[in-house]
């Protein structure tokens, strides 16, 4: 099997939700350019067709969509859509998450419920509906989000931190019940990255160059080295890989501390 075949998606059609910017607009990208057929989906529908006009100038077919995770009749819908007008859904990458920081004793109901719905129930409405259409034809790859947060915290991160480990389990639960049916589940557990969503301490040159001394390489991630790692999971090279929440962190949770030995 050729390097090409093995990381290929050719002739795959591949669903990305958050398409419309940061790690999800990294992946659609990334997916179109190892020949999917890719489907851009994002709450922003105009963000979306940004990214899907972006991949059309590539010459590779992709369309786009609007999409709110938290809406479970949605998102069957669409990704039932999908597979009614290409014949198949192979891929389904899900990248949405927001986040409230705060301490637990300051956060609302609301808020709480906010972090949930989005993170967590989001995350479960697209695989569930993933599933239940790939189970059928016995094969697919469905790929979720995480982060470093499911596996060590900071003050401020309890919700956040919660959904994100919340996904692992989905995720493993998913890959033991899907399995079977030739289905394999998986998570991307990123370190910090340079998205919308970290704009807030990015813009802090304490909190941004902090977090960038917790990776060994002294920096933060593009979006863009999340493809890698997403486009492994979506492909045959990954066919024996399902119920693992693969670390792209930099080395954030291998390494506790510095030592110089001079």
């Amino acid at each position: 099997m050729t390097e090409e075949s093995l990381f290929g998606l050719a002739g795959r059609v591949a669903a990305i939700i958050g398409a419309g910017s940061g790690i999800g607009e990294a992946v659609a990208l990334g997916c179109a350019e190892q020949g999917a057929t890719v489907c851009c989906l994002d709450v922003d529908l105009q963000a979306a067709s940004a990214t899907a006009e972006a991949i059309l100038k590539q010459h590779s077919p992709a369309t786009a969509a609007g999409l709110d995770v938290t809406d479970p009749t949605a998102v069957d819908r669409s990704l039932g859509r999908l597979v009614q007008e290409h014949g198949a859904l192979d891929v389904v990458v899900c990248t949405p998450g927001v986040n409230v920081r705060k301490p637990i004793v300051d956060y609302t109901d609301e808020e709480f419920d906010r972090v949930v719905d989005v993170n967590l129930k989001g995350s479960f409405h697209v695989l569930r509906a993933a599933g239940r259409l790939m189970a059928p034809r016995r094969r697919g790859s469905i790929i979720l989000f995480s982060s470093i947060r499911a596996q060590v915290v900071e003050p401020g991160q309890s919700v956040y931190a919660s959904t994100k480990a919340g996904i692992v389990q989905l995720v493993r639960t998913a890959a033991a019940e899907l399995g079977p049916a030739g289905v394999r589940v998986n998570a991307v557990g990123p370190g910090v990255v340079d998205t919308p969503l970290t704009s807030q301490i990015r813009n802090q040159p304490a909190w941004h160059n902090a977090y960038a001394a917790k990776s060994v390489f002294n920096r933060w991630a593009t979006p863009q080295e999340m493809v890698g790692p997403t486009v492994f999971l979506a492909s045959d090279a990954s066919s024996f890989v399902t119920g693992t929440l693969l670390m792209a962190d930099g080395g954030w949770t291998a390494v506790d501390g510095r030592f110089d030995p001079m």
